[in-house]
């Protein structure tokens, strides 16, 4: 599809695929700007349940005007019948790729989270779930801003269920254990996933892992994960334990919105044990700091590049 022009947009590169859809990178030539455009893979046009969802997503996304959610400019088909997304473009790096690198900071992980969250409670009081948060559905702009991408799995609570019952969604190291065992996933599971997200960017691994999927469904389901404080010194004991509720296995102990652990996250932050949560470290300004020393980049004079990527490139 490189170099076709499809409606008012001229495809430039492919940016990535995954098993809800091709994301291409794009000219709108009617606003002289960079989109991403996600088309719904060709073999599953005549699937009646992917068409359904890919719609789905396309209306709960743009229904969100907020500054944590990647921005959806409108949903087209081409003259061959496949529909797409029209979204933004932005420069930065998936948080997949930042924690292989190495555990974060504790205020910008918690800064990221707070955003993260701030995003989660305006979807969830639309009556949205997400129900695959993970680091590779999490953005870093090169400003810092944190973006939630892919809302693929996502579903208005208020609408016709397009997930069969029975079935289990999302990536398995980020399923709640609700998800793991099939059932309906509500806002509760969202922040299960955001507490795993959480785990992860200060310990540098998951709580819950194994070769295979069984293996971590079963720890999930059944295992407590060891405490962050004995991962890495210098955890607070309230940061701690914030954790911990989030990786409550029954949704009634967890947080119940996504307001309530950005308040306690605010209050973490008011006690300045680590530095203000809300300083985001750009990727750009964190690859220079990791991999440069202060001379080298001094002298040199470079600015490191950073590529732009569409907010759905990293969706799989």
């Amino acid at each position: 599809m490189i170099g076709q022009t499809i409606s008012h947009y001229r495809i430039t590169r492919e940016l990535g695929a995954g098993g809800m859809g091709v994301v291409y990178e794009a000219i709108d030539t009617k606003l002289d700007r960079i989109v991403a455009l996600k088309f719904l893979p060709p073999e599953l046009v005549r699937d009646r349940e992917a068409k359904a969802r890919f719609v789905h997503e396309a209306k709960a996304v743009s229904s969100l005007d907020h500054p944590n959610v990647c921005t959806v400019f409108e949903i087209d088909e081409s003259e061959s019948g496949q529909l797409f997304l029209a979204m933004a473009c932005y420069e930065g790096e998936a948080l997949n790729a930042i924690i292989g690198r190495g555990p974060l900071p504790l205020g910008e992980a918690v800064g990221i989270i707070q955003q993260v969250a701030d995003g989660l409670a305006k979807a969830h009081d639309r009556g949205i779930v997400h129900r695959d948060i993970k680091p590779a559905n999490i953005f870093l702009t090169r400003d810092g801003l944190v973006k939630i991408l892919d809302f693929g799995l996502a579903k208005l609570t208020e609408q016709t269920q397009i997930t069969k019952p029975g079935t289990t969604i999302g990536t398995v190291n980020y399923m709640a254990p609700e998800q793991a065992r099939g059932e309906e996933a509500d806002q509760r599971s969202d922040l299960w996933s955001l507490g795993v997200v959480l785990y992860e960017m200060i310990a540098g691994r998951v709580p819950f892992a194994g070769e295979k999927a069984d293996a971590i469904i079963y720890g999930i389901l059944n295992s407590q994960p060891e405490p962050v404080t004995r991962l890495r010194s210098g955890v607070p004991l309230e940061l701690d334990a914030i954790v911990s509720k989030c990786l409550e296995k029954e949704t009634g102990r967890r947080y119940q919105r996504a307001g309530d652990l950005i308040d306690e996250l605010e209050m973490l932050e008011s006690t300045g044990n680590f530095g203000p949560a809300r300083t985001v470290i750009s990727p750009a300004t964190r690859s220079t700091a990791r991999h440069s020393s202060p001379l080298a980049a001094e002298s040199s004079g470079k600015t490191p590049r950073v590529r732009r990527w569409s907010l759905v490139a990293l969706f799989c």
